[in-house]
């Protein structure tokens, strides 16, 4: 613990955390990766009120939003407001990160062939639900685009190196990030460092499914979006009726945190998606379109 505190074993992307128990600070060395360390959880989400305020949301713009829009400005709030979730483990040791780092996949295009491309970015959590909106566009645009990532050039020179070198090589990334010794030029641009990555499965019109923790890099929560569809469903009065609804499955290291603050985060990003107006997502568009 005293060499994790020197100068030369601080990390680019956080800081070692502080005020954690001493129950907690010995899980990383009980359970050492983070698969064995992985706990499952899954939501149903009402979009009834979801998918009315993405369609207001869309008459006022030329760019359609989709349900992926309101979870990710949802996910950046949650993690401001707790941000306890916004740890990560390295080399047995829990630390707090440096900003909110959010890594998504999209399709290039919607066939079978098409690869997928796996963005990164930092989030500004002040940002308004209009800006985020923009921000991703822009995002989603140059990645779909024939330009090659810094991700891509870096994999295209890594595999052209031999089996065996490019195996060590992943062995020499592992040992000097356990030491922390990786440097931020590194571990800034690598998807696999990040808060949170996000599968949005409902855009290919599939079902949520529960995803592997990656061993490489420090991601600690992995959330997997569900196709929406109609759910029957019974109100106070015992009167059936039918709802949207959509299941999110999610995949959480539980050294970062215990599951009472895990499952306190993850009830606010339910209320947040299921109603985002309430939550202060539609104050500008509201005003835009009654100027307009």
């Amino acid at each position: 613990m005293l060499l994790a505190r020197m100068p030369l074993f601080s990390r680019p992307d956080g800081k070692l955390a502080t005020g954690v128990p001493p129950s907690r600070r010995i899980m990383p060395y009980i359970m050492r990766t983070r698969n064995e360390s992985a706990v499952y959880f899954e939501q149903e989400v009402d979009i009834t009120r979801t998918l009315e305020f993405i369609e207001r949301f869309n008459a006022t713009r030329p760019r359609r939003i989709t349900l992926f829009h309101v979870f990710l400005w949802a996910a950046v709030r949650v993690l401001r407001e707790r941000p306890r979730l916004n740890r990560f483990v390295s080399g047995n040791r829990i630390y707090q990160r440096d900003g909110i780092w959010i890594s998504y996949s999209a399709k290039k295009a919607l066939t079978d062939d098409a690869p997928i491309v796996v963005l990164k970015r930092r989030f500004d959590p002040t940002l308004s639900f209009e800006a985020l909106v923009d921000f991703v566009r822009g995002d989603v645009d140059k990645g779909r685009s024939d330009e090659k990532s810094h991700l891509d050039k870096e994999l295209a020179l890594f595999l052209r190196l031999p089996g065996p070198i490019l195996r060590w090589g992943i062995r020499l990334v592992r040992w000097l990030d356990r030491w922390n010794l990786l440097p931020g030029s590194f571990i800034h641009p690598d998807p696999m460092y990040a808060s949170l990555f996000i599968a949005n499965l409902g855009s290919v019109k599939l079902e949520s499914a529960y995803h592997h923790l990656y061993e490489y890099g420090n991601i600690p929560l992995f959330a997997a979006i569900g196709r929406r569809k109609v759910a029957p469903a019974v109100d106070a009065e015992g009167r059936l009726f039918t709802r949207q609804i959509c299941s999110i499955k999610y995949s959480l290291d539980e050294r970062v945190e215990d599951g009472l603050y895990c499952a306190g985060a993850l009830e606010l990003l339910r209320s947040m998606i299921e109603d985002p107006s309430a939550h202060g997502a539609a104050h500008q568009a509201t005003v835009e379109a009654k100027v307009g």
